[in-house]
């Protein structure tokens, strides 16, 4: 399984980021191999507009099966993301991408 985590960082260590479209990173977690791979988002920074929309649109090219976040996607990208088969998983605020990695797995987050 392919995960993706809004992160504020690099590693497992790192905060989910709340926020979907202005996420600074996304760690993506393979968890058969382990293997770890950083997507830089921080150029979504500078837009005006559209950044959960544009947002989507990467994470849609990146193909995880999973996506566990903060607050989840605003309305608009959330269209986005549902022609992918995409779950995404919220409320996992002010947890490590490790913490977030163990609720997800025992169930303690809410799918939307």
């Amino acid at each position: 399984m392919k995960i993706a985590f809004t992160s504020t960082g690099k590693d497992l260590e790192a905060q989910i980021d709340p926020r979907f479209g202005r996420t600074a990173f996304f760690v993506l977690l393979d968890t058969e191999t382990t293997e770890l791979e950083v997507i830089d988002n921080s150029a979504i920074q500078e837009e005006a507009h559209g950044a959960g929309t544009a947002t989507a649109q990467l994470l849609f090219k990146l193909k995880p099966d999973v996506l566990i976040t903060g607050n989840g996607p605003g309305e608009t990208a959330a269209k986005v993301l549902k022609k992918s088969a995409i779950r995404i998983f919220v409320e996992a605020h002010q947890m490590s991408l490790r913490d977030a990695l163990k609720h997800f797995e025992n169930g303690d987050l809410r799918e939307v």
